[in-house]
């Protein structure tokens, strides 16, 4: 029986295959990621219901509730607005200078920003009350945006570092269209749990609560821990993407169906010809199957040392030369 070709159809349809089953793998990458999203509903609620303690401190429910009353009794009363992000600050000690420029210690307000919305922003240096991001919604539901048709959840990691461009432009309005925002789906679901009822005007920097020392960092390592859950996210699509750079490169290189059937085995995929078939250019260097798996393999849980990392891609080299 004559050897089946390789032809791109088949190579894409190889490389489909293989995406699904490196991201099904329990690597080092994919288990933090998994564990730190086991984390996350507690570590929101936990973070809302001490900012709601401070909130409640400073604008009580008897007062919101007098504040409501005037606004719905006169027209042209309107100071009572629901707001999920906040400016806590607290006293604190900071260094400057004096007239003669040598280092003072003085008291200051420190202050930070505490965005409890699916897309608030989750970088601790940044204040601004306007800023807005995607990547911790897709982290979260990734699951539920990868099952929509024309969504990708991975999107902004595999564009990292490129320019906008239409692709990314697409992916991204249907993940945000999915998940809604105050209107609908998960954005309105997720915004309404995290919500209070305060006084002044709807825009959270017109007022900056104070807090304690201690509530203050509690809720700056919560935004942390949410940018820990994110880089997670990264890391774990980096790896998969790093990984499927090669997969192509091996299958590229190879001239018959088989042998790359067989990279697949060897590299814990379980795949036939049929499947190929059914399911409806030169490479760089030809890789023997069975030691182009060791060397995917080996790119897996980068927790292991640069040593161990080396002598893995010199015994890969190794059995290339014999082959």
């Amino acid at each position: 029986m004559s050897r089946i070709r390789l032809n791109q159809e088949f190579r894409n349809k190889i490389g489909t295959r293989m995406r699904v089953h490196l991201e099904a793998e329990n690597t080092d990458e994919k288990s933090k990621y998994d564990g730190l999203k086991a984390d996350q509903i507690e570590i929101n609620d936990n973070a809302w219901t001490l900012a709601k303690q401070i909130v409640r401190r400073h604008y009580t429910e008897d007062d919101v509730a007098k504040a409501q009353y005037l606004q719905d009794k006169f027209d042209n009363v309107d100071n009572v607005q629901p707001d999920s992000c906040f400016h806590f600050h607290y006293k604190g000690m900071v260094e400057d200078r004096d007239y003669d420029n040598k280092p003072i210690m003085k008291e200051q307000n420190i202050e930070k920003h505490f965005d409890f919305r699916l897309n608030g922003s989750t970088d601790v240096e940044n204040n601004s009350s306007h800023t807005s991001d995607s990547e911790y919604g897709y982290a979260l539901l990734r699951d539920e945006i990868k099952a929509q048709e024309g969504c990708n959840p991975d999107i902004l990691i595999e564009q990292d570092g490129k320019d906008n461009n239409p692709h990314l432009t697409k992916y991204k309005d249907a993940n945000d269209k999915y998940l809604g925002d105050d209107d609908q789906g998960y954005g309105k679901e997720w915004n309404d749990k995290y919500k209070l009822d305060l006084i002044g005007r709807e825009y959270c920097r017109d007022r900056s609560i104070a807090c304690t020392e201690k509530e203050f960092n509690i809720l700056v390592a919560w935004k942390s821990a949410k940018g820990a859950f994110i880089m997670a996210h990264y890391k774990w699509i980096k790896s998969v993407l790093e990984q499927m750079k090669f997969v192509k490169d091996v299958v590229k290189g190879y001239k018959y169906l088989d042998e790359a059937i067989e990279f697949a085995n060897e590299s814990g995929l379980k795949l036939t010809e049929a499947e190929i078939i059914r399911t409806n250019s030169t490479g760089l260097a030809f890789y023997n199957p069975k030691n182009a798996a060791e060397m995917l393999k080996s790119m897996k849980n980068k927790s292991v040392s640069r040593e161990d990392k080396i002598l893995a891609r010199q015994e890969y080299e190794r059995k290339q030369s014999i082959n």
